[in-house]
């Protein structure tokens, strides 16, 4: 009967794929841990929903935290998804990041002199901006597809130099710290092209900054999580019908109180139900 009931629920269990933002949403803004997470990325393993993680970070990032989080063997999209690795026929290495340094050069000088990209600073010069252990920030200059910045310049000369590197084909998006240049890609296309892979019945998005809107919003049910640290996201095509919802709580306690809100109100397995 048991065995009957099991291949009943797994037969009828919707398929669901989870796209979430690290840095201010399954990681602490300040600590980077996601232990209070980690009981939920458990489970949505045990009911095989692949987590996808879209970060701002880099392969070199992503793939430690991965293993650390068992998530090892699923595709990342990575540098704010300029790149996608782990997922066949995605991008395996790229000369991106060499191509966006000359043409970060080519900007006038009044202009480039205001953009401190990863490129521009030491190993321990990123460690102290980020925050990170000097082994991580040296994993965050390891970059193929895009080029993060710190802007030090008035919003009108940001404004021109956006628009003078999207004359040379170059984008620019404010994420939760950094500019970061690529040559377009965003994590909504990287999104699409996992979604087209895995084909679920639903689509889940976390995040909590400007980059991680069209995500968002074009997940079947996105989740704004609380980040204390940064101004809230602008109301979002989703919210009036709670397709969208925000947390209470920030970070990965955010994180976890979404999911366990999603598992709840779905026709998926809640955490501490046996599914075999």
């Amino acid at each position: 009967m048991y065995l009957f009931v099991l291949c009943q629920m797994m037969t009828h269990m919707k398929s669901i794929v989870v796209f979430s933002d690290l840095d201010g949403t399954l990681l602490d803004h300040d600590t980077y841990g996601w232990d209070a997470a980690q009981p939920i990325l458990d489970h949505l393993a045990a009911i095989n929903a692949p987590v996808i993680l879209a970060t701002s970070k880099t392969a070199a990032e992503v793939l430690p935290l991965q293993d650390q989080m068992g998530l090892s063997g699923l595709p990342a999209i990575v540098e704010n998804g300029a790149g996608l690795v782990g997922l066949d026929g995605a991008d395996a290495a790229a000369n991106d990041y060499a191509k966006l340094r000359t043409c970060l050069d080519r900007v006038p000088h009044p202009l480039r002199s205001h953009f401190t990209g990863f490129g521009d600073l030491s190993v321990d010069q990123v460690a102290d901006i980020t925050g990170l252990t000097k082994s991580a920030a040296k994993g965050a200059k390891t970059r193929a597809f895009s080029e993060p910045g710190l802007w030090s310049g008035t919003d009108a000369d940001k404004d021109t130099f956006i628009e003078t590197l999207l004359k040379i084909g170059v984008h620019a998006r404010m994420g939760g710290r950094f500019l970061t240049l690529s040559f377009g890609k965003t994590k909504k296309d990287r999104m699409a092209d996992v979604s087209a892979h895995f084909a679920p019945d639903l689509t889940v998005a976390l995040g909590d900054a400007p980059n991680d809107i069209e995500m968002l919003e074009m997940a079947d049910y996105g989740f704004i999580i609380n980040n204390p640290h940064h101004t809230a996201l602008p109301p979002l095509a989703g919210e009036t019908d709670g397709r969208i919802l925000r947390t209470h709580a920030s970070g990965p306690h955010g994180w976890a109180e979404a999911m366990t809100g999603f598992l709840s109100r779905h026709d998926l397995p809640k955490k501490g139900e046996d599914i075999g």
